[in-house]
């Protein structure tokens, strides 16, 4: 009678070791460039077909970040409005990927896996979890497009400076030669008057000189 009592006794604690699920988390994840990838290890040697797993926000995890469900067949994950989450499962690990994280969201998270079904319903005891770390971005990255735009606007100034200044030049010099080219045509013009038109038969005096010719004969004895 004692023999079958112990064998009772040792059932139910057969159960519980079997469907218990055991949660394994990085302490520490440093977010440089807004993006996390927090690994959650599990082990469960249960005979569930139906899992869910979540990852949790802040001490006493009260806000829930994403999800994923996953059976035999299928898959489905699902994410907070505040963040930028979706879970994927793999052989004993689910992987969390976070986008755009601000350093707002530094904090401690922790992960949950759940055996759904067929029961008996099993989760994990609450792991340590992981401080995930989320440095701001540094505003100086937009410096040297600045800089680069400054000079860029520089070298337009000073090359648009440059080509109305040699017009300017062209311009003036151009000015100059023209003015010489007139002068010269001025002075070789034919200087000579003419008869005024329509009176060369009314008996008016030539325009050019004429000879004296009592110069010469008073020369004559």
């Amino acid at each position: 009678m004692l023999g079958i009592l112990v064998v009772l006794c040792l059932i139910p604690a057969a159960d519980v070791t079997e469907n218990k699920i055991l949660v394994a988390q990085s302490p520490l994840l440093i977010v440089a460039n807004r993006t996390a990838t927090l690994v959650c290890n599990y082990t469960y040697n249960g005979t569930g077909k139906e899992f869910r797993a979540s990852l949790h926000k802040g001490t006493d995890s009260s806000v829930e970040v994403c999800f994923i469900s996953w059976n035999m067949t299928k898959s489905n994950s699902n994410s907070n409005k505040e963040f930028n989450c979706w879970g994927n499962h793999d052989k004993d690990k689910v992987i969390f990927n976070l986008r755009n994280m601000t350093a707002s969201q530094t904090d401690i998270y922790f992960c949950k896996i759940e055996a759904m079904y067929p029961p008996p319903y099993v989760y994990n005891e609450k792991s340590n979890g992981t401080v995930i770390h989320v440095r701001e971005t540094p505003i100086q990255t937009q410096e040297p497009e600045s800089a680069t735009s400054y000079w860029v606007m520089v070298a337009v100034t000073g090359l648009l400076g440059f080509y109305s200044m040699l017009i300017t030049a062209v311009f003036i010099i151009y000015r100059q030669k023209s003015k010489r080219n007139r002068y010269r045509q001025s002075d070789y013009m034919n200087m000579t008057p003419r008869h005024p038109p329509h009176q060369k038969n009314k008996g008016y005096p030539s325009y050019a000189p004429t000879r004296d010719y009592t110069a010469y004969r008073s020369w004559q004895p």
